[in-house]
């Protein structure tokens, strides 16, 4: 089901399908892609309870191996409305059967979208309703929209002067890293970037970025306990996708173990984290 809310003139809209953002609009422009299924089927899924792929697509907790797909799985589950005013809405998914057999663990995910005067914010809080240790990523991957050539875009980063990317195989890190320097903190755009996949920044220092297009200010992303930076798109894809991630996937040499997962956070029994990425329209 595909739930509105406009305030401020910009119209948001969520599909209750993964809390799955799919527009934000201001004066009849979109900033989220329109899926095209040629490139893409999914607009901005909400990664949990990991972020990338597992070794073999599989992990081991307290000697049970357990088998999960990339991302997680909270993408594929119908949320609930938990609240809406006239500026925001909340959903909420919870454990059930199927999510068990992937994931031996009660939990709590919230979403909350709420508009603000220069755009929106997504928080998202992870609760822990088991009495044992809860090891978990979350990570957003909105994908902006671009209408230009990809060349005509850039990223500018708060602080960052060079960023070293983690290179995957098979969606997996292999172990190099490829450094890329960036010009007054500027990253131009061009398809070839992205050749191996995504750009995978484990360390950071900026708290957001800012997309250009035509050397103007298109959209700022603001990140919240967000330490971790995916960037991709494919060859030809009409989507610059900016992902924030709390985790990443595993390495060649992983052993497998959950708890000592790199990337990963832990929350004992009863406790909560927050995290929050703002979008602001320029």
């Amino acid at each position: 089901m595909i739930h509105k809310i406009l305030h401020n003139n910009i119209l948001v809209e969520i599909n209750s399908l993964g809390a799955e953002l799919i527009q934000i609009s201001k004066d009849n422009i979109n900033y989220i892609w329109n899926v095209d299924e040629t490139f893409w089927n999914k607009t901005s899924p909400i990664l949990f309870p990991i972020v990338g792929r597992l070794k073999n697509d599989s992990y081991s907790l307290n000697g049970i191996n357990y088998e999960m797909a990339r991302h997680g799985f909270a993408r594929n589950y119908d949320f609930t409305v938990l609240n809406k005013t006239e500026n925001s809405i909340s959903f909420v998914l919870t454990d059930n059967e199927e999510t068990l057999l992937q994931y031996p663990f009660n939990f709590q995910l919230t979403i909350t979208y709420t508009i603000h005067i220069k755009g929106l914010t997504i928080d998202y809080t992870v609760k822990n309703n088991s009495k044992d240790l809860m090891p978990f990523s979350i990570g957003a991957h909105p994908a902006i929209s671009i209408d230009s050539e990809f060349k005509n875009y850039s990223i500018q980063f708060e602080n960052d002067s060079e960023l070293i990317s983690h290179e995957l195989e098979n969606e997996n890190f292999s172990g190099k890293t490829n450094p890329i320097k960036l010009e007054e903190k500027t990253l131009k755009l061009n398809y070839d970037l992205f050749e191996k996949d995504a750009i995978v920044v484990k360390e950071f220092q900026s708290n957001y970025l800012t997309i250009y297009k035509h050397n103007s200010p298109f959209i700022r992303i603001s990140f919240d306990n967000f330490p971790h930076l995916g960037i991709w798109t494919k060859k030809d894809a009409q989507f610059l996708c900016i992902e924030p991630w709390q985790g990443y996937a595993d390495n060649e040499n992983t052993t497998g173990d959950l708890i000592k997962k790199e990337g990963m956070l832990h929350l004992l029994p009863n406790e909560e984290k927050n995290f929050s990425i703002s979008f602001e329209i320029q």
